[in-house]
């Protein structure tokens, strides 16, 4: 290393800030008594993409600490349907949490995040502009304990569904293409 050059700083292990459910209770009491503002969102994030990474930039903006709730394996096939997630839990986590904008990832396997957001209790309970009129799942317990709850909008045509409908749709093209036996051609000239 070239003298007076400073070595790359690598950020700790991702992993360390998914946090065993049972420990997400005792983590943001903690956090409370410090004086930090939690802020809390949850989702699948199976196919994590631009507009997931943007919403979660947005909503950390919102406070001090960022918790997300991650629907757990069964919860999202139950949710999205068969042949979803399409990565694992554990997968989907380290990813988010990789994320620098995120403070700790929470893995639930229930359907909703009900009971995370009251282990929680956040200030902010944040979902997607896709909810904007709609009953948010914990919002009752949030503004009961003076909280507040914030919709975002989403960045639009960027989601998981748009995702793998376009990569059906190449791999369709491609399964199309490769019918042809190599070395012909398509043009009537090339005999």
């Amino acid at each position: 290393m070239p003298r007076g050059q400073k070595p790359a700083v690598v950020p700790g292990d991702p992993a360390a800030r998914v946090i065993p459910r049972r420990r997400v209770r005792a983590l943001c009491a903690r956090l409370r008594r410090l004086g930090k503002r939690i802020v809390f969102t949850n989702g699948c994030f199976d196919i994590l993409h631009a507009g997931h990474a943007r919403y979660l930039r947005s909503a950390a903006s919102l406070g001090d600490v960022l918790v997300v709730g991650l629907n757990g394996d069964v919860s999202v096939r139950r949710l999205k349907g068969e042949g979803r997630p399409i990565q694992k839990a554990g997968d989907r986590a380290y990813l988010l949490a990789s994320l620098s904008c995120v403070s700790y990832v929470a893995v639930f396997s229930e359907d909703t995040p009900a009971s995370l957001i009251r282990d929680v209790m956040p200030h902010v309970l944040v979902k997607g502009g896709d909810w904007k009129g709609k009953v948010i799942v914990g919002a009752d317990t949030v503004r009961a304990n003076g909280g507040t709850v914030k919709t975002i909008r989403f960045l639009p045509g960027r989601s998981t569904t748009s995702i793998l409908d376009r990569a059906k749709g190449v791999s369709r093209q491609s399964a199309g293409s490769s019918a042809r036996p190599t070395g012909t051609s398509r043009s009537p000239r090339a005999s």
